[in-house]
């Protein structure tokens, strides 16, 4: 894994990773990780990215990771947009550094909301989309305070009474007990940067905006059946007829899991099903 920079479009240094294969990369998969958490998060399943011939990229969001240059979380009114626009401004780097290799976005929890959003106006810069732990994001306004940053504690309340107040991550005790002992991990957005994402939100529930992504863009929705997120998969569905207009959409729901689906107990196949997924819409050289 190597470490490296670039500008967001407001100037603040963006910290992210590169992650190579053995050999001659086949594609890319751009990573962009979820709300209190950090991209280094995902070595295990970078690396198996890696090991089918994918390069891997991802940054550590503003206020996340690496990347915070004060309190984790706060990333302000403006932050969100910046958050948006920093993954087309990895994109770039990727295509400048992999020059005609098909590029896949991954985004988990929140970074499948910020890819949500990104696609509206950029869907032609990208050849496959992965969402995991996603949902109509707009329909999980209702049941939060907007006006007051978030509290990722409160997507327990299904669990209760729970061993820990972060059980609704995964059913391994394991990965849970490493994201509580993890000083990257474990907090939410400013209430200023949380009301930005929902107005953000309305975005991607438009018809019209959504129209504009092109139906030839081949996506990829992982989600366990047991993740709040989802609102036992009412948003998830939801998210789902949204995209009706493309022609391919995949859903794979995994029964028993929890939010973090590649932090899951049956991690290792939830792997291999996205991997048989990416060899199905980009195959590998013959």
């Amino acid at each position: 894994m190597k470490t490296l920079s670039y500008a967001g479009r407001d100037g603040l240094e963006i910290v992210a990773y590169q992650w190579d294969p053995p050999g001659t990369p086949r594609g890319v998969v751009q990573l962009t990780h979820g709300m209190g958490e950090h991209v280094r998060r995902y070595d295990e399943l970078a690396t198996a990215l890696t090991e089918h011939g994918f390069a891997v990229y991802g940054q550590d969001h503003r206020g996340h990771g690496a990347t915070a240059d004060g309190t984790l979380g706060q990333i302000g009114a403006a932050g969100w947009g910046e958050l948006v626009n920093d993954i087309g401004l990895l994109s770039d780097r990727v295509r400048a550094d992999r020059p005609g290799l098909p590029l896949v976005l991954l985004g988990h929890s929140m970074g499948s909301f910020a890819v949500q959003q990104y696609l509206l106006d950029n869907s032609a810069r990208v050849d496959a989309v992965v969402l995991s732990g996603t949902a109509a994001i707009d329909l999980l306004e209702p049941g939060l305070n907007v006006d007051e940053a978030l509290d990722l504690t409160a997507f327990n309340a299904a669990f209760a009474p729970a061993r820990t107040d972060y059980d609704w991550l995964s059913r391994d005790d394991k990965q849970v007990d490493a994201y509580i002992a993890d000083p990257r991990c474990g907090f939410g957005l400013d209430a200023a940067g949380v009301k930005a994402m929902f107005v953000g939100a309305r975005a991607v529930a438009d018809p019209v905006r959504l129209a504009a992504i092109r139906a030839d863009l081949p996506v990829y929705i992982v989600v366990g059946d047991q993740d709040p997120v989802g609102g036992q998969l009412t948003l998830v569905y939801e998210l789902v007829a949204r995209y009706g207009r493309i022609d391919e959409v995949t859903l794979r729901v995994h029964p028993g899991a929890r939010h973090e689906v590649f932090n899951e107990t049956n991690r290792a196949e939830v792997v291999a099903d996205l991997l048989t997924w990416l060899d199905g819409v980009l195959p590998p050289p013959s």
